[in-house]
């Protein structure tokens, strides 16, 4: 029996793993990506909650913590640069591994081409969809048909915008902008701390990732920059002009910025689509549902294709019945996640120094409470010796 074809727009997070797992149910996945090749560098993301067990099953577990940065705390800095608050970042009962998003992408791309096409340098310019199959024309190859098309393409998805429609109807502005440059190896002095300066509208970390460091800027700028993603003069000026008068390592880091040929630059926004699929499209991973400032985007591309590919598989040949149970498993976990991020972004980014007041005087709190647990389990531990109860 000839095997359902899936399109797959998207080599990044939630592409590869969704073709992974379609290809061990019993489905043809082709991957497509717009890029040249996989994605180098970028932020370090940390894989989590519901995406753990889904990269155990996928046998990729081990390598990923091989690949984990060194990174254990987070040193926040007052305006001045004086360091007033130090918190450990590894969680109580729940099992984390901080990787690039680069390494996590590449692990999956491994796990995955071998049984899937991959088609680099090129995306699709047309879908014209019937009841039993979908036509898409692509900017290079040849036209095909597909049984099934995922858009996996992140925030910007075409595959949203030719199906959907355009991007304005489904996204969110935080207010927020999002930059990062990469920095030598000797930029920072402890690879195993993350370093943050924040004073109001305006947060810089230092991170150490695993070899290349990377300075973050997440900022509210006084005159919102013209939207275009292209314009890499506007974005180094928007950066430049929004930490002039920051301290402590900020003209070295936007100097970096400045000097970088394609430092990265967006702003910050949620996506909210009111449904995840139209007749044979469905979306997945950012392109359906994305939580800016979470930290979550990867954990729930990877949770998302496993749930994605186990529908499909408890539904053969009804596509719309497995559509509806994937989505709504996935709005389950991203709902809450959505409705926090106004919250946080008031929270990371204060816009006053009683709102960063406020934020440091928190991050004590959550300090305080991890070391009060810290030393109550090395307490118990130590209590307990070889023939007694317990």
């Amino acid at each position: 029996m000839k095997k359902p074809e899936v399109l797959i727009v998207g080599a990044g997070i939630a592409g590869p793993a969704l073709a992974y797992w379609l290809s061990r149910n019993g489905y043809r996945p082709t991957v497509v990506e717009h890029a040249r090749q996989l994605r180098s560098g970028g932020s370090a993301i940390v894989v989590k909650g519901p995406a753990i067990p889904v990269a155990d099953r996928m046998g990729i577990l081990p390598e990923l913590r091989g690949l984990a940065t060194r990174n254990r705390s987070l040193a926040l800095l007052d305006p001045g640069g004086r360091r007033i608050l130090r918190l450990p970042l590894a969680s109580d009962g729940a099992p984390t591994v901080e990787v690039t998003r680069a390494d996590l992408s590449e692990v999956l791309h491994q796990a995955a081409q071998t049984e899937a096409d991959f088609l680099f340098d090129d995306t699709v310019t047309a879908l014209d969809q019937d009841g039993g199959g979908v036509d898409v024309t692509f900017r290079r190859s040849a036209p095909r048909r597909f049984d099934l098309v995922v858009g996996a393409d992140g925030m910007h998805s075409t595959v949203r915008r030719l199906v959907f429609g355009p991007e304005r109807q489904f996204a969110g502005d935080l207010g927020l902008y999002g930059a990062t440059v990469p920095l030598e190896p000797d930029a920072v002095e402890d690879p195993s701390e993350m370093t943050m300066l924040t004073v109001p509208n305006r947060m810089l970390v230092l991170h150490p990732s695993r070899t290349t460091p990377l300075a973050i800027f997440t900022f509210r700028a006084a005159q919102p920059a013209l939207h275009d993603r292209k314009n890499i003069a506007l974005h180094k000026q928007t950066v430049a002009e929004a930490y002039a008068d920051v301290r402590w390592r900020a003209p070295e880091l936007v100097a970096a910025f400045l000097d970088h040929p394609a430092p990265y630059f967006d702003p910050l926004t949620t996506v909210r689509v009111p449904s995840w699929s139209r007749g044979r499209v469905v979306l997945l991973g950012d392109a359906a549902a994305a939580t800016a400032l979470l930290g979550d985007g990867s954990s729930m591309a990877m949770t998302g294709a496993y749930a994605l590919a186990e529908e499909l598989a408890a539904h053969p040949g009804e596509h719309a019945r497995a559509f509806a149970a994937y989505e709504s498993r996935l709005r389950r976990e991203v709902g809450p996640r959505q409705r926090r991020v106004g919250l946080l972004s008031r929270l990371m980014v204060p816009r006053t120094r009683p709102g960063l007041t406020v934020r440091n005087a928190v991050g004590r709190a959550v300090g305080l409470t991890h070391r009060s647990r810290s030393s109550a389990r090395q307490g118990a531990a130590g209590d307990h010796t070889p023939g007694t109860r317990r």
